[in-house]
């Protein structure tokens, strides 16, 4: 049974009954609603400020151990990076050396990532600075490994042919020189018999006289034969491997152009020809198309005594080269 309401009159000092009807439901039932949505988001964004959701709480678990990975990445990639540094060091100090080729530049071992942002799409997250700091060195060291990768193919390719390369490298004096008598002027700076000026001498001298063996210090191909200039009459050959010889000076050719020589074998004979005051053999070794001193590459002909004894010897001889 529906209850009866009554509204007081103070006109007619009497209760009048109140009459409902439809619409007065209606706007009843619509204000509650309002009043309770209102009401509801109130203790919503009240509630959610103060406490978290089971679910909230879930994502920023995950997103604390998501953090703490990267952190522990980071730290592995950093240790990782100081063994590839170590190894790079040997490679370029001890295996390279040994092998007789150049380190690996710093420029291409560095080297970083051209062209557009790499990490663009990582912007814009509550983590995207440490996002891009692992990616960025993952990816830096992804090419440090592929570089010390390439290079110890290098080195593995140049380990079989070892036997190659010490045959190659020219490890004999050019001409017969056992008691180190005809050792004459030697590499480097020294007095021009000519202009009267100082002058770099590329090579080494020995004094021969005319028609005087002259051996090839490597094997290699025979390059260039023929007269040229001051050197007179001259025999370049390449042993490969960055090493280039001349023979200047020559009385007589014994190859020719094309020739694949041994070392010890004779390529000519002790001449006056070109720029020299007396006859002579000019030597000179070419290391990676750079001049070297040749002194340093008899190592099949002088025990540490007769080297430095050449070394004496050079520095003190004779000069019969106007040019070089």
């Amino acid at each position: 049974m529906a209850k009866i309401k009554y509204r007081y009159n103070p006109e007619l000092l009497s209760f009048d009954k109140v009459s409902t009807n439809w619409r007065d439901v209606l706007k009843r039932a619509i204000l509650f609603l309002v009043s309770s949505l209102m009401l509801g988001i109130v203790y919503f964004v009240f509630l959610s400020s103060f406490f978290t959701s089971p679910k909230q709480l879930k994502v920023l678990q995950e997103l604390d151990r998501m953090t703490f990975n990267y952190k522990i990445l980071i730290q592995r990639v950093d240790q990782m990076t100081k063994i590839l540094n170590g190894m790079e060091q040997r490679d370029d100090n001890i295996y390279r050396t040994v092998y007789e080729l150049d380190p690996v530049p710093q420029s291409i071992r560095q080297a970083g990532f051209g062209g557009v942002n790499r990490y663009e799409v990582l912007n814009g997250y509550e983590h995207s600075e440490l996002m891009i700091q692992v990616n960025q060195k993952v990816d830096k060291l992804a090419k440090q490994v592929y570089i010390q990768s390439k290079s110890y193919d290098e080195l593995i390719e140049r380990a079989r042919n070892q036997e190659q390369m010490l045959a190659a490298r020219p490890a004999i004096q050019p001409i017969d020189n056992k008691d180190l008598t005809r050792t004459a002027s030697g590499f480097g700076m020294r007095f021009h018999p000519i202009y009267k000026v100082w002058r770099f001498h590329n090579g080494m001298d020995f004094t021969a006289p005319t028609g005087t063996d002259i051996y090839v210090t490597g094997d290699g191909v025979v390059t260039q034969v023929g007269f040229s200039g001051g050197f007179g009459n001259r025999v370049v050959v390449d042993h490969g491997f960055g090493y280039k010889t001349i023979y200047a000076h020559m009385s007589k050719f014994a190859v020719k152009a094309g020739d694949v020589v041994k070392r010890g074998q004779v390529v000519g004979f002790v001449g006056s020809t070109g720029d020299s005051t007396a006859p002579h053999l000019h030597y000179e070794v070419h290391k990676n198309n750079t001049v070297v001193n040749p002194m340093y590459y008899y190592n099949d002909d002088l025990s540490p005594e007769e080297f430095a004894l050449m070394v004496e010897l050079s520095n003190s001889g004779e000069v019969y080269e106007s040019k070089r």
